[in-house]
């Protein structure tokens, strides 16, 4: 488990543990998994519960699979207005829970630097020419030694991401302000903007209460 100083940080990390669902989300499953037909009834739809029985098959950084049940279905309903195709959603957060969970960091708050950095454009580049999810600088490639991998790659940029963010956590012994804004370059500022921008989109769409 993630320990921070702020007593804050510490109950969105700790919260973000939750491994089961509301009464309200539950049902919000239910009306999101079903398809009114002209008569009232209900039926299951099956390319989404196709989907989700593949996903949570192969979803090897989970615990279990009720686990991964409850963290799919959940964190979907979520994302689904950012990232309406289906397929892409699931297999997102398929790969996000995976890397996150490599590093020791809540997929959650993998998920908030996702929401601020690139709105879940795989294709985002910024005018600094950061590239992908999780706006990762292409001089890293070189670095490491490996400059034909492509960042707008969903897995390359995820695993850069992650293991980027993670060396900042440590560096800053979990205090999330100092780390989110040394992951942005914007470390010194003294408003925390961008950092303030990550913890208020992982409290309002992604923290598990």
């Amino acid at each position: 488990m993630i320990l921070v100083r702020n007593a804050g940080q510490q109950t969105i990390l700790s919260g973000m543990k939750s491994r089961f669902l509301s009464i309200a989300s539950v049902f919000a499953l239910l009306s999101y998994l079903s398809v009114a037909n002209p008569v009232g009834a209900t039926t299951v739809d099956p390319e989404l519960r196709d989907l989700l029985t593949e996903t949570i098959a192969n979803a090897e950084s989970f615990d279990d699979r009720f686990d991964a049940e409850v963290w799919l279905f959940d964190m979907s309903l979520r994302m689904e207005r950012f990232v309406p195709d289906k397929a892409f959603r699931l297999n997102l957060l398929k790969n996000i829970h995976r890397e996150a969970s490599r590093v020791e960091l809540p997929p959650e708050l993998v998920i908030a630097v996702i929401d601020i950095e690139s709105r879940f454009d795989t294709y985002a580049i910024s005018r600094a020419g950061a590239q992908g999810l999780m706006q990762v600088m292409p001089f890293w490639l070189d670095e490491i030694g490996r400059p034909e991998d492509n960042l707008v790659d969903m897995e390359t940029n995820l695993r850069m991401g992650c293991t980027i963010l993670k060396y900042y956590m440590d560096m800053e012994k979990n205090d999330l302000r100092s780390a989110l804004a040394r992951y942005n370059g914007s470390y010194g500022d003294i408003r925390h903007t961008y950092s303030n921008k990550v913890l208020n989109a992982l409290r309002a769409r992604w923290h598990q209460r």
